[in-house]
């Protein structure tokens, strides 16, 4: 049962959380309408879509994103002061050890953590598709791909130099089809554009050559033209670093082993996405200790000091985060260690000043 304590507490958590969430994501949204105005006015993007499929998710993904970090700020705004309006001290001096005032902090942030794992798995994907289509509409540059290689399951390997999604068109695109013993090539085609049929497996091969391996003698042809059908979508092939973004937990995890079959560079990416829907939740808990522990005592300079080190925390704690993002990706070192080291050096800041809190 909760006691008039806890509820206290939880309340006034849950209160600061909101109200600091609310106006991070206010100004964010201010910035974000600065930046993009124009190009939603000269692209004649509705209301209703700027709203519904662009902002409400906006609000979802960087909310969430960021929310381990707002709890963080707002278990140190409240508790400072709580502690400057010395309602810490009576509590302690009950008898009731340091735990027992901690444990309400403790109970608002699983239920917000519990909240952030199931949004960042299985809702938010959903919710970034929308966005990111609304993005490719009405605000970004037509995707790029340069220099494509990948490998399929069943030995298809695929090449091409350019690919523009304007034109649905591969340039320089070359198709090979091993043999069933992995040692030979039983099919090769190549053309100098590949366009294909948007929605579909079709696509169009200008000046083709093409090549089918026999048991005698190979069978050549080339042309100006060819129709024909490929076992994979051009949806497979040219996507953007944050397709990942729009995938719940177990499509993304068939992604991952699909894109590491094909041999793809982005598969470290892609893994840290996944993992770090859970271990940014999990930060919940650290950093409420240390927030805890860095406001609960009365400190000359009011609650500012206590906001200035919450920031301060804030910002090395995301620097580590980017740090071992780029170590898992650009140096091989594996993105489920990866992604918990931030947790676990400040898991021992946390351990620290909480003992020091407790005396």
């Amino acid at each position: 049962m909760l006691s008039i304590l806890d509820k206290y507490i939880i309340k006034r958590f849950l209160q600061t959380f909101f109200f600091i969430f609310g106006v991070v994501m206010l100004l964010s949204i201010v910035f974000d309408i600065a930046e993009k105005l124009s190009y939603f006015l000269e692209r004649d993007a509705t209301w209703q879509e700027v709203l519904f499929d662009y902002y409400i998710s906006f609000i979802l993904y960087f909310g969430n994103m960021f929310s381990f970090l707002i709890i963080f700020i707002s278990v140190i705004w409240f508790t400072a002061k709580m502690a400057r309006d010395t309602e810490i001290i009576p509590i302690l001096n009950s008898g009731k050890p340091f735990g027992r005032f901690v444990r309400p902090y403790m109970i608002t942030a699983t239920l917000l953590m519990i909240i952030s794992l199931v949004l960042n798995h299985f809702v938010i994907p959903n919710t970034n598709r929308l966005r990111l289509n609304f993005e490719e509409k009405y605000y970004r540059e037509q995707m790029f791909v340069e220099k494509y290689h990948a490998e399929y399951p069943g030995g298809q390997i695929i090449y091409f130099k350019s690919y523009n999604a304007m034109t649905d068109q591969a340039m320089n695109f070359v198709l090979e089809q091993e043999d069933e013993s992995g040692q030979g090539v039983k099919y090769f085609i190549k053309a100098e554009s590949a366009q294909n049929i948007r929605g579909t497996d079709k696509w169009i091969l200008r000046n083709y050559y093409e090549r089918i391996h026999g048991d005698t003698n190979d069978i050549i042809r080339d042309g100006l033209r060819k129709d024909t059908t490929f076992q994979f979508r051009i949806t497979e092939i040219a996507q953007r670093e944050n397709v990942a973004e729009t995938m719940p937990y177990f499509k993304l995890k068939e992604f991952i082993e699909r894109e590491r079959i094909k041999g793809s560079s982005m598969v470290p990416l892609y893994e840290i996405e996944l993992y770090q829907r859970t271990s940014n939740p999990f930060a919940t808990y650290v950093l409420v200790l240390i927030g805890i522990a860095v406001a609960s005592r009365k400190r000359r300079g009011g609650i500012g000091i206590g906001l200035a080190i919450g920031i301060l925390i804030s910002f090395m704690y995301i620097f580590a985060m980017k740090v071992v993002s780029v170590a898992a990706t650009n140096l091989g070192f594996p993105a489920y260690i990866a992604v918990w080291i931030p947790n676990i050096l400040f898991a021992g800041l946390a351990y620290f000043l909480y003992r020091r809190a407790m005396r």
